[in-house]
C-alpha cells in the first residue's frame, strides 16, 4: 500500500537535509556527505520468526548517506519510501466464519461465502415481504367482496345479539342466532365465506371507506399489490432478478456513503534504492574505563599508540563491517556494529556503550569485549562463579539479535570469564578460600551456548571461584596471595571436578 506522495513531508525533508549539510560543513570542512535519521517507530522490518528482543533505547537512529550534488527527488522519494512507513505492506489474517465454523480463507472463497450470505439475506427479505403482500391481498380482496353485499353485512350486524355471533356468520355461514328480514337474506349469509382476518378487517372498516373515492383507492392498492408479490415471487424464483436487485441496492449505497479515498492502491514496482556499497577497511576500536566507544583509522591509532593504550581499556583492530561482541557478567551477549560507531579524530569523547546498545552498565559488567570476525573460527571457554565450564564454538554468536544470552546461568551463578581459546591452553582455578586447580583445557567438553557446562572444581561449603587465569605456557603468570607470589605455570596439572590444592 502506498500512501499519497504527501509532497509537503519530502519538501520538508528536503530542506532539513539541505540546513544539516550547511551546519555540519561548518563544523567539519573534511566531510562531505549528509545523513538522515529515521525514527526506529517508523522503520520496516523484515519478519522474524521469534519474539524480538525489548531494546533500552525509545529509538535508534538507521543513517543513510546522501549526497546533496547529485541526489535527484526520485531517488530521495524511492528512499523514504523505502526507510520510513511511507510506502507499507501489512499482512492479514483471513479468519472468517464459514458455514458455522472457523477457517482460514483465501480471497476467493471469502468473496464467494460473502456473495451466498448476501444472497440468503436478499432471500429472507423478499420472503418477509412477501407474505406481508400476500396478508395485504388477503385483507383487500375480502374488503372489496363486503362493499358489493354490504346491505348484507350491515342486516347481518344488525340482527346479531353479539360480536361472536356476527363473526361466526361472517366466516362459516352460521345464522341461528341471528334475526334476518328475509329468508333470502338468510341464505345468502349462510353462502359467505370469509377468512378470520377478512373478517377481522370487516368488523373494523369505518362508514367512510364505503365512499366511492375509498372504494377506488382500495381498487387501486389492490392492483400495487398484486403488482408487489408477482416482483417478490420473480425476485425469489430467478437467481438473476435477485442478482440486479443486489447490484441496484450496492450502487445505492455507494452514491449515499461513498467518499474519495485518502490512500491510493496501486500495482506499482517496489521502489528501490541503490546504496553505496560500503568500503572495507581496517579501523581500531577503543573504549575508555567509563564506557565511551568510538573507532580511528589505524594510522590515527599507530600516531597515539602510547595515549592510547594509557587511556582506552578495550583495543581491538577489526574491520568496519565486522560486530563488536560484548559479554557481560550476567551471561549475556550484546552485538554492536562497527559502522553504528562514530569514527573520526583521536580526541573525539565516543558515545556511551549503554546508548549503542541494549548494554546496561547499571546492572552488568563487562567481562569480555572482542569482535567477531576474530572467534567466529574459534572456540570460547566460559567459566563461572560456582566452576561451570565449557568450550563453545565460536560460530554461535553470529547471530542477528542485538542481545542473547550466551550461557546458561544457574540461580545466583555469575559469569567470570570468557576466552578465546587458540591452542594447548591450560585453565587455573581460584577460590575465595585459596584453593587452586590447574587442568589441561582439552579436558573441557564443547557444549552449546544455551548449556549449563560442567563443573571444574569441587568447591567446599560457602567457597566460590574468584578468578579463572587461562595460561598459554609462554609467559609466566604470578599472583599474589596473603603477600605471597604464587606462580601459576608451576602449579601441577591436576584433573577436573576436583578439589585442587591451598595456597
Amino acid at each position: 500500500m502506498k500512501k499519497p506522495r504527501l509532497s509537503i513531508l519530502i519538501a520538508v525533508t528536503l530542506l532539513f537535509a539541505v540546513f544539516t549539510l550547511g551546519f555540519f560543513l561548518g563544523r567539519n570542512g573534511n566531510h562531505g556527505s549528509v545523513e538522515l535519521s529515521v525514527p526506529a517507530s517508523m522503520q520496516t522490518s523484515p519478519p522474524q520468526t521469534t519474539l524480538p528482543e525489548p531494546t533500552t533505547p525509545e529509538t535508534v537512529a538507521v543513517t543513510f548517506p546522501i549526497d546533496i550534488n547529485r541526489a535527484d527527488t526520485e531517488q530521495l522519494t524511492n528512499m523514504l519510501y523505502k526507510k520510513t512507513r511511507l510506502e507499507d505492506t501489512f499482512g492479514v489474517n483471513m479468519l472468517a466464519v464459514a458455514e458455522g465454523r472457523p477457517e482460514t480463507l483465501g480471497l476467493v472463497p471469502i468473496i464467494r461465502h460473502h456473495v451466498k450470505f448476501q444472497y440468503e439475506l436478499a432471500t429472507r427479505k423478499y420472503q418477509t415481504l412477501l407474505k406481508k403482500e400476500l396478508d395485504k391481498k388477503e385483507i383487500q380482496e375480502g374488503l372489496i367482496k363486503a362493499c358489493d353485499v354490504i346491505d348484507l353485512i350491515i342486516e347481518i350486524l344488525r340482527g346479531s345479539k353479539n360480536v361472536k355471533d356476527a363473526r361466526a356468520c361472517l366466516t362459516d355461514g352460521v345464522t341461528d342466532n341471528i334475526t334476518f328480514k328475509s329468508a333470502q337474506s338468510e341464505k345468502m349469509a349462510s353462502e359467505l365465506r370469509f377468512t378470520e382476518r377478512q373478517t377481522t378487517a370487516i368488523l373494523e372498516m369505518r362508514l367512510q371507506k364505503l365512499i366511492g373515492l375509498e372504494i377506488e383507492a382500495l381498487m387501486k392498492d389492490h392492483e400495487d399489490t398484486l403488482k408487489h408479490i408477482a416482483e417478490y415471487e420473480d425476485i425469489l424464483e430467478n437467481r438473476a432478478t435477485m442478482a440486479k436487485v443486489l447490484i441496484k441496492e450496492l450502487q445505492s449505497y455507494k452514491k449515499q456513503y461513498a467518499v474519495p479515498r485518502k490512500t491510493l492502491i496501486d500495482n506499482l514496482e517496489e521502489a528501490v534504492v541503490e546504496e553505496k556499497k560500503i568500503e572495507e577497511m581496517d579501523v581500531v576500536f577503543l573504549m575508555d574505563r567509563f564506557g565511551y566507544a568510538k573507532t580511528v583509522d589505524v594510522s590515527v591509532y599507530e600516531r597515539n599508540k602510547e595515549a592510547a593504550d594509557t587511556e582506552n581499556r578495550y583495543i581491538l583492530t577489526c574491520k568496519n563491517t565486522d560486530k563488536i561482541c560484548i559479554f557481560t557478567n550476567k551471561g549475556q551477549m550484546h552485538l554492536l556494529k562497527v559502522l553504528d560507531l562514530p569514527y573520526g579524530k583521536f580526541r573525539d569523547k565516543g558515545i556511551p556503550i549503554d546508548n549503542l546498545s541494549n548494554y546496561d552498565s547499571s546492572e552488568e559488567n563487562f567481562i569480555y569485549i572482542i569482535n567477531l570476525g576474530a572467534i567466529i573460527h574459534s572456540r570460547l571457554l566460559f567459566g563461572t562463579k560456582t566452576a561451570m565450564l565449557k568450550m563453545v564454538d565460536g560460530s554461535e554468536f553470529d547471530v542477528a539479535k542485538r542481545t542473547t544470552a550466551s550461557t546458561k546461568l544457574n540461580e545466583d551463578d555469575e559469569l567470570l570469564i570468557v576466552h578465546a581459546m587458540t591452542g594447548e591452553e591450560t585453565v587455573v582455578m581460584q577460590s575465595e578460600k585459596e584453593m587452586f586447580l590447574r587442568i589441561e583445557a582439552s579436558t573441557i567438553p564443547e557444549k552449546k551456548k544455551g548449556a549449563v557446562g560442567v563443573r571444574g572444581m569441587k568447591l567446599n561449603a560457602g567457597d566460590a571461584l574468584s578468578n579463572i587465569y587461562v595460561l598459554d605456557g609462554e609467559s609466566e603468570q604470578t599472583v599474589e596471595v596473603k603477600g605471597k607470589e604464587v606462580v601459576l605455570n608451576r602449579l601441577r596439572v591436576g584433573n577436573r571436578d576436583t578439589k585442587g590444592t591451598k595456597r
